[in-house]
């Protein structure tokens, strides 16, 4: 029977088994490749979504604050909310406050005008207004609103309100876009005025 003779040193991988080698390797490669790259992106948009979340937290209760030192409402509807309030801790007179959307309502905004002196003497200062943006990127689910308004009894108001001072209540509604959840993220926070003067 003829058998094949092998010298030292010349055994070996076939070219085939190479290939199967280095196409299992790279098959695994991708796997993983894809694998973590997929990984990585949920990671940045839970890290995206965990910040804005926390920039949401931070506005709604910079907001609250404000609207907690409210000494009259001038106007109020769903996306717009003009109060006589103390905008700073500072402050020595309240200001003209009035938050609202920007014109495509996609960001929150709010202008604060500095007053002479508290109503009903003061008047506000126009050279002095300021205008900040709340929330950058803001997402209003459909039906929804900035604010809501409620009465003593804890009944939501329906707009417009004849008598303002049965507000005693402000729900104040922030959301923005979430990176992997289609309805983004909402906060809501609501503002007790029973400290609100009425005799202005």
């Amino acid at each position: 029977m003829f058998r094949r003779s092998h010298k030292p040193g010349q055994e070996g991988f076939t070219l085939v088994e190479l290939l199967v080698v280095i196409s299992l390797v790279a098959i695994m490669f991708v796997s993983f490749s894809s694998f973590f790259t997929n990984y990585l992106i949920l990671y940045t948009k839970y890290q995206t979504d965990a910040s804005d979340f926390g920039e949401l937290s931070a506005q709604s209760q910079r907001i609250a604050d404000v609207l907690r030192g409210t000494t009259d409402i001038v106007s109020e509807s769903a996306n717009d909310l003009t109060v006589y309030a103390y905008f700073s801790p500072a402050d020595t007179y309240v200001s003209l406050t009035h938050y609202y959307l920007n014109a495509a309502g996609t960001a929150v905004m709010v202008d604060v005008t500095p007053m002479t002196a508290n109503p009903p003497i003061g008047t506000p200062i126009a050279a002095q207004a300021k205008t900040y943006e709340i929330i950058s990127s803001y997402y209003q689910p459909p039906g929804g609103s900035l604010f809501n308004y409620y009465d003593a009894s804890g009944t939501q108001l329906s707009l417009p309100i004849p008598d303002e001072h049965s507000i005693i209540e402000i729900q104040v509604n922030l959301a923005e876009p979430g990176s992997h959840t289609k309805n983004g993220q909402n906060l809501s926070i609501t503002v007790s005025l029973r400290n609100r003067k009425t005799n202005l």
